[in-house]
């Protein structure tokens, strides 16, 4: 059974194979690669949405090194922790699916049978998704108009995605669980230093959320030795600085022949009031 809506009439969609129809008869074709396009126009606006293929590219091709493993690894145990009953996850805001398909591993490996959903507003990424893990269902849609039904997740995950509260409430079941994973003030902060003329630290907010009640915060904190400059590349484009630094710092971070950087997250858990 899918989670997944019909984002013209709100209907649930049923998955024959080679589309997704509902009751309407609204019909949204499978794509090669397994995903499934269910991103309106008007949910796009005028501006390009969503990472493009440079920037997908680069997180796949670091992330499959495990360079974030003890990231993934903690969302994965976090994940474990509470599952109980569950019969539907969603990653919102997927990329292009490491996270998503290391979670639906997790729970295969402890026997917990759930379906797993991934949805991106970057086609590039859900594509490289798809074909990444043909066990889990995704879509291409925005996170701030999930096509995806009211009260439906019981758990609800998201990796340095924009955060739409809204949505996230309607989605899950009452005491639902959301994993969030943010950068913690000390992350990459020898990668800016090394970039730029005045560095500043990541400012991590207050935990509170309305309509969830912040059960947990997990520090993940470990140091990346980085001697390829390849790699240095991909974990720059990464980032959302990549499109906001001008010719000197790009410079800077081209003449790196390594790097030694700290990784610093929090993974916050919260439970739906």
């Amino acid at each position: 059974m899918s989670v997944f809506v019909c984002p013209v009439c709100g209907a649930m969609l049923e998955n024959t194979g080679k589309s997704y129809i509902c009751s309407k008869s609204h019909s949204f074709d499978i794509a090669r690669s397994g995903y499934v396009n269910l991103l309106l126009s008007k949910h796009i606006g005028k501006a390009v949405h969503g990472d493009n293929k440079l920037m997908v590219k680069a997180r796949r091709d670091f992330l499959d090194k495990g360079c974030y493993l003890p990231l993934c690894s903690a969302v994965c145990d976090e994940a474990l922790k509470y599952a109980e009953n569950w019969s539907a996850v969603l990653d919102a805001g997927c990329g292009e699916g490491y996270y998503t398909s290391s979670m639906k591993a997790a729970f295969d490996r402890s026997d917990i049978a759930v379906k797993m959903f991934g949805i991106d507003i970057s086609k590039v990424a859900v594509e490289y998704a798809a074909k990444r893990d043909r066990s889990v269902s995704f879509a291409a849609a925005s996170v701030f108009h999930l096509p995806v039904a009211d009260r439906s997740c019981d758990l609800l995950v998201t990796m340095f995605a924009p955060y739409c509260g809204g949505e996230y409430t309607r989605v899950l079941k009452e005491d639902g669980i959301m994993i969030m994973a943010i950068p913690s003030e000390n992350h990459l902060w020898e990668l800016k230093k090394a970039i730029y003329d005045t560095p500043y630290k990541n400012e991590v907010k207050p935990y509170e959320l309305d309509g969830f009640k912040h059960i947990g915060v997990r520090r993940v904190s470990f140091t990346m030795e980085l001697t390829e400059k390849e790699d240095i590349r991909s974990l720059f484009s990464m980032t959302p600085y990549y499109y906001k630094t001008g010719r000197t710092e790009q410079e800077r971070l081209e003449s790196l022949e390594t790097l030694t950087t700290q990784a610093d997250f929090e993974v916050l858990t919260y439970r739906r009031k």
